[in-house]
C-alpha cells in the first residue's frame, strides 16, 4: 500500500494541475477547506456533485461502560463530520 498523500503533496499536484505558482496553490487549497470548515461549523452540508457531500452528525449523549474496570461512564453528546462519496468519485476508484 503507498503511504498517504499530505498536504503538501495535494498542494504541489494542484499547482502542477492548474499551471500555478505553489504559493498560489497552497491559498487556493486554504480557501477550500477553510470555507468547507465555516459551512460545517454553521450545521449547514457541503454538496460536491460527483465527488460527494460533507455533512454534520450528532451523537447523543449515552452510558458506557470501561473496559477495564466495568465501571459506568457518561459519553456526552458529540458532533462528528461525515462523507458521503457522489457517484463519479464511487466509479473513479472501483476501477
Amino acid at each position: 500500500m503507498e503511504k498517504p498523500l499530505n498536504k503538501q503533496e495535494l498542494i504541489a499536484s494542484v499547482a502542477e494541475a492548474a499551471d500555478l505558482p505553489k504559493a498560489k496553490a497552497s491559498e487556493v487549497v486554504d480557501a477550500v477547506f477553510g470555507t468547507i470548515e465555516k459551512t460545517l461549523s454553521k450545521g449547514q452540508e457541503v454538496r460536491l456533485v460527483g465527488f460527494g457531500s460533507f455533512v454534520t452528525a450528532t451523537r447523543k449523549a449515552a452510558k458506557g461502560r470501561n473496559p477495564r474496570t466495568g465501571e459506568e461512564i457518561d459519553i456526552p453528546a458529540s458532533t462528528s463530520v461525515r462523507f458521503k462519496p457522489g457517484k463519479g468519485l464511487k466509479d473513479a476508484v472501483s476501477k
